[in-house]
């Protein structure tokens, strides 16, 4: 061999180990295919090729490039191969090795062909067809089956019309460009299978987290639907971020692993509620424990009725016996007095138990007062109205949720962390645990369960406390309220801003680029979907 020749193949095998190391870093399929079949052509010097890959015993046409005819066809470009599958095993099952590509499959070998319409070995009518066509004229071919590290085939490779380098006529392919093919092709096999374990792995890992949502949906659909919202908020203020090119995010960017981790963590943010008892997630009312406990409530204002109206009877039995029959009209408007007095009475808890509204201290003394009616239980024994326990959960002063409850619900963010930091996490998702176990923290260091500070709070983190928040606002299928309108939720964002709950610069770019109208044109009810006035939203600086 000359110098010129080992110097030429020295070339080709710095650009087969350069290929290689491309190769294992493209993660996209489209173009991993087509990068392979790229680089075989130049590495031998072929003006065509076609790459397949064998996908349940067909062989599907992936890329088809030709220069002499500037083909390019599949791949990046787009453009619809016209060309069917091609099957390795006839009608009746047995082996269809008519065709070159098949053959290499099936017997598990690399095919070279001088002259394509000169061998009698194989079928190429398909290709004579093409030439007469397109003008092009198919001379020599090398077939190179595709085998990964757990030898087997996943595909061919096949390489048309080598070009002599000096004269640009067609030869031939040699002995070295076919062992060059084959190195490649194995190279190619193995990264390709390795992409499509991690795509398979990455699939399987998602739908996992998926089936973790529906165990939470199943057991409470608002906040399964919760979990699937806040990723896509996420991911909208995420690629704000990346947009910005002016202002306090101008210099940070999201790479592709990062908004993939932000996505990760926004699915999981919840996942500890699953630990957590339903009958609390979904509590709707102020007495709901696993039942609404209103409607005891209820029949005990029907037992004080019906014990009115018993004493009232006794009275007018007890004037008659006195001879007193002109006393007994009076008691009629006092029995209607008192039933009207009980009927307001349990509208009233009615009304407070929806929890709605923020409770006045006057609220919770009436409360106070009907509690303290004396009614004869079940056990025939005189007892308060209202039960201790009954009296504290009406009396809640914002929301439907007792010091214990709240206490049980707000630690579904401790055990989210704690479930999550216990996984073996690859190093591009190291920060899930932090991300998604650190939404209700606030910026000021009096949110929960860590009480981190601003310092502590990464830019992802800080997304998925604003994401959480606005959909939680929003909602409209939580049982417990109703959802706010867009300028509501967006002035308790504003105000959360100004009292450092959340990251006021994440705050703007929310406002600014209209997120919170994106998002509510895909999810939110047209009813909730109000005019909103950015300049009356507190603590929006433009």
């Amino acid at each position: 061999m000359s110098e010129i020749d080992i110097d030429n193949l020295l070339r080709r095998l710095e650009a087969l180990n350069q290929i290689g190391v491309a190769l294992s870093k493209e993660k996209d399929i489209t173009r991993f295919l087509e990068t392979v079949l790229v680089a075989a052509q130049q590495l031998v010097n072929a003006d065509g090729g076609t790459l397949y890959r064998l996908e349940d015993g067909l062989l599907h046409f992936k890329i088809v490039r030709s220069k002499g005819l500037n083909l390019n066809l599949g791949g990046t470009a787009g453009g619809v191969i016209p060309f069917p599958p091609i099957p390795l095993y006839d009608a009746a099952g047995q082996p269809d090795d008519r065709y070159v590509a098949t053959y290499a499959v099936l017997h598990d070998t690399t095919v070279a062909i001088e002259d394509a319409y000169t061998t009698t070995r194989f079928d190429f009518t398909g290709t004579r067809r093409f030439d007469r066509q397109t003008g092009y004229r198919s001379r020599s071919f090398l077939t190179v089956p595709m085998k990964n590290h757990q030898d087997e085939i996943i595909g061919v490779l096949q390489l048309i019309n080598a070009k002599d380098p000096a004269t640009g006529a067609t030869i031939p392919f040699s002995q070295t460009d076919r062992e060059l093919a084959e190195c490649l092709a194995s190279q190619a096999a193995i990264a390709l299978t390795n992409r499509s374990l991690i795509d398979q792995l990455k699939a399987l890992f998602e739908s996992l987290i998926n089936l973790i949502n529906t165990a939470l949906d199943e057991g409470s659909p608002h906040t399964g639907q919760h979990c699937q919202r806040v990723p896509l908020l996420s991911m909208l203020i995420a690629e704000a971020v990346n947009a910005a090119a002016a202002g306090p995010f101008k210099d940070f960017h999201f790479s592709e692993d990062e908004r993939y981790e932000l996505k990760i963590a926004s699915l999981l943010h919840d996942c500890g509620k699953i630990a957590t008892p339903i009958h609390l997630v979904d509590k709707a009312t102020r007495l709901e424990t696993i039942f609404d406990r209103i409607h005891l409530i209820d029949t005990r204002f029907e037992v004080l009725k019906r014990d009115a109206e018993i004493h009232s009877l006794r009275e007018k039995i007890a004037m008659l016996e006195r001879g007193d029959r002109p006393a007994i009209p009076a008691l009629e408007p006092q029995l209607a007095q008192r039933i009207r007095q009980l009927e307001a009475d349990r509208r009233f808890l009615r009304q407070c138990n929806l929890g709605s509204e923020r409770m006045s201290p006057e609220t919770q003394d009436r409360i106070r007062r009907i509690a303290a009616y004396r009614w004869i239980d079940e056990h025939g024994d005189e007892v308060d109205f209202l039960a201790a326990d009954e009296v504290d959960n009406l009396t809640i002063p914002i929301g439907t949720l007792n010091p214990r409850e709240r206490a049980i619900i707000e630690n579904h963010v401790a055990l989210t962390y704690r479930m999550l930091s216990a996984l073996p996490w690859p190093k591009n998702l190291s920060h899930v645990p932090e991300y998604a176990g650190s939404h209700h923290e606030h910026l000021d260091g009096k949110g929960y369960h860590r009480g981190l500070c601003a310092e502590q709070l990464s830019i992802p983190a800080r997304i998925v406390c604003i994401a959480d928040v606005f959909e939680a606002l929003t909602a409209p299928d939580r049982p417990y309220k109703r959802g706010k309108t867009l300028s509501q939720a967006l002035a308790i964002l504003g105000w959360m801003a100004l009292n450092k709950h959340i990251d006021r610069d994440l705050f703007d770019l929310f406002v600014r680029e209209q997120l919170w109208l994106r998002y509510a044109e895909q999810y939110m009810n047209p009813a909730q979907i109000d005019v909103v006035d950015v300049a009356k939203i507190p603590g929006y600086s433009p």
